[in-house]
C-alpha cells in the first residue's frame, strides 16, 4: 500500500507473572494496519487477542519491541502523553455496549466530543448526524434501555468513531447479538471502516463475519500469522 500505515506493531512482547511462573503471551509480534482497512483477529480465547487489543490500544505497555501509532514510537512516552494519543487517534469497541444509562444515545455519543473541548450544539449535531448515518435518525433521544441490543452497539460504535480516531478496536462486538443482529451491526461497522478510513483492528469468534474484511489474522506461539 502507498499510505503510510495508521498502526505498527513491531517484534512486540508480553508477558505476565515471574521467572517462576512467567507466561509468555506475545513472542516477538507484528502487524501493519494500514488507513481504511479491516482486520479480523480469530483467535481461541487465551491465545492473546486481548492482550494485543490492550497493546495496540496503548493500554497496555509491551515488554520488548515497539507500538507506532501512524510514526509515533510510543513506549518511552509518558503516560499523560499516551492518554492524550490514545484520546485523540483511537476509538474502542467492546462486546458490552457500555453505554451510560441516564443519557440518551444522542447524548452518549456527544459527550466524548464535549470532554475533548467540542460545543454543545456542534457535539449534538454531529452525533445526529453518525446516528442517522447508522439507521438510527429515530432513535436520537431513547436512552440504552430503550434501545434493541443491536441498536446499543450501534450507539457504541457511533460513540467509538465520533471523535473521527485514525484507529478502531473492537473486541467481540457482536458477540452478545444473535446472527442476524451481529451480521447486520457487524456490516455497518465495516462500511463505517471504508467510508472514514479508518484502520481497524475486530476480534471475532465468528468466521463468517470475518470473511468480510480485508485481512484475517490469528496468534500463534506469540506471534501473529495471517491466514487465507
Amino acid at each position: 500500500m502507498s499510505a503510510a500505515p495508521s498502526l505498527t506493531l513491531a517484534r512486540v512482547e508480553r508477558h505476565y507473572g515471574d521467572k517462576s511462573g512467567r507466561v509468555d503471551v506475545l513472542r516477538g509480534a507484528d502487524l501493519v494496519v494500514y488507513p481504511g482497512q479491516s482486520v479480523a483477529l480469530v483467535a481461541p480465547s487465551g491465545a492473546g487477542k486481548s492482550t494485543l487489543l490492550h497493546l495496540a490500544g496503548l493500554l497496555e505497555k509491551p515488554d520488548a519491541g515497539e507500538v507506532f501509532i501512524a510514526d509515533a514510537a510510543t513506549s518511552t512516552m509518558s503516560d499523560d502523553a499516551r492518554t492524550a494519543l490514545r484520546r485523540a487517534h483511537i476509538g474502542f469497541v467492546y462486546q458490552f455496549h457500555h453505554l451510560l444509562p441516564e443519557f440518551s444515545a444522542v447524548e452518549n455519543i456527544a459527550l466524548p466530543q464535549m470532554i475533548r473541548g467540542l460545543a454543545k450544539a456542534e457535539a449534538q449535531s454531529r452525533a445526529r448526524e453518525l446516528l442517522a448515518y447508522l439507521g438510527l435518525a429515530e432513535r436520537a433521544t431513547h436512552r440504552p434501555a430503550e434501545l434493541s441490543g443491536g441498536e446499543q452497539q450501534r450507539v457504541a460504535i457511533a460513540r467509538a468513531v465520533a471523535n473521527a480516531p485514525a484507529i478502531l478496536l473492537a473486541d467481540e462486538p457482536t458477540g452478545n447479538l444473535d446472527p442476524r443482529t451481529a451480521d447486520h451491526v457487524f456490516g455497518t461497522l465495516t462500511t463505517l471502516v471504508k467510508a472514514t478510513g479508518l484502520a481497524a483492528i475486530i476480534a471475532t469468534h465468528n468466521m463468517e463475519l470475518a470473511a468480510q474484511m480485508d485481512r484475517r489474522v490469528t496468534i500463534r506461539d506469540g506471534l501473529v500469522a495471517e491466514l487465507d
